[in-house]
């Protein structure tokens, strides 16, 4: 059954490539596709800063919900995740037994592991990745809370119900990385594996620079007392800005490719995942570098989009 998650995230991964490739495509076409259903294509697909307001049609404003609710994305996260986090400690360490309900997904989707010795390995892992999709999700909390200084923008109700229904399946995936004969506890030895390390440590150097690239984002509307001046998009500069448009994209790419290593570089449903996040990003920052060069002349050629000196 594992298989069954794999290929619905690869699936998912295919649905946000052929979503890039179709914008690519009306981009290309005189006037960039002006039907309706090319018009309703671009609404689904664009947020923030890189919606065209002003080309919209009057019945996709009802479409529309603030993006400052990107906020509810992570209090379902650190919610359900956090949830999770706990019931498989208990389960794990203090012989606690999982809740029925999730023992049935456990068992209709989890891993079937013999070994017992690679089953603590993939148990350990498992608890570690949702711990660090846990904290990424605080961290973007009081990211959005603190730190971020929010437009007029706003999102399709479409991307705000897949967000809120995001964090509870890629939550409910890392449950699945644990091994189904590894419960409540028993024989579950904890063993620290080189790519444990490398893992925790190439996510936090991942989100320091998301953070840094956050602050510099929310640094150009505000004075240096933290005073927000204005709401007007300006060109950032500083940290990774210097090579790509949407380095805090880059680095979320990052993260996700660090918890892959932490389950140690052989779990092909979380490569699915990093797949998945890599398209989805991918066209969040095409579109992203798209506003920029359209918005400011001067605006700095050598820059890509998303990945430095490739993407």
């Amino acid at each position: 059954m594992p298989a069954v998650l794999g290929a619905a995230w690869a699936l998912l991964a295919a649905a946000f490539l052929l979503l890039l490739l179709l914008h690519r495509a009306q981009a290309r076409r005189p006037g960039g596709g002006t039907d309706v259903a090319s018009a309703f294509f671009q609404d689904l697909i664009r947020y923030g800063k890189t919606k065209r307001g002003g080309q919209q049609a009057a019945w996709l404003h009802r479409l529309q919900v603030p993006k400052r609710w990107f906020t509810h994305f992570y209090v379902v996260s650190i919610l359900w995740n956090g949830f999770l986090l706990i019931r498989l400690f208990q389960a794990q360490f203090l012989g606690a037994s999982l809740p029925p309900w999730i023992q049935i997904f456990h068992s209709a989707f989890g891993r079937d592991l013999q070994d017992q010795n690679t089953a603590d390995s993939e148990s350990f892992s498992a608890l570690l990745v949702l711990l660090l999709l846990w904290l990424h999700s605080f961290q973007r909390l009081a990211e959005c809370l603190y730190t971020s200084v929010f437009s007029n923008g706003v999102i399709h109700i479409v991307q705000y119900c897949f967000g809120l229904g995001y964090y509870v399946a890629v939550g409910s995936t890392v449950l699945c990385q644990v091994p189904t004969n590894v419960r409540n506890g028993k024989g579950l030895s904890v063993h620290i594996f080189w790519y444990h390390i490398i893992g925790v440590a190439m996510y936090f150097w991942a989100s320091l620079h998301q953070h840094r690239c956050l602050v510099i984002l929310a640094n150009l509307r505000k004075s240096k007392s933290g005073e927000v001046l204005s709401l007007h998009y300006s060109i950032p500069f500083g940290d990774w800005f210097e090579r790509v448009s949407c380095p805090h994209y880059f680095a979320e790419l990052l993260i996700y490719i660090s918890m892959a290593i932490t389950f140690g570089f052989h779990n092909v449903t979380w490569w699915f995942v990093v797949l998945y996040v890599f398209f989805n990003q991918t066209l969040a920052a095409v579109l992203c570098h798209e506003f920029y060069q359209e918005k400011f002349t001067s605006y700095p050629k050598h820059r890509k989009a998303f990945i430095p000196f490739i993407l």
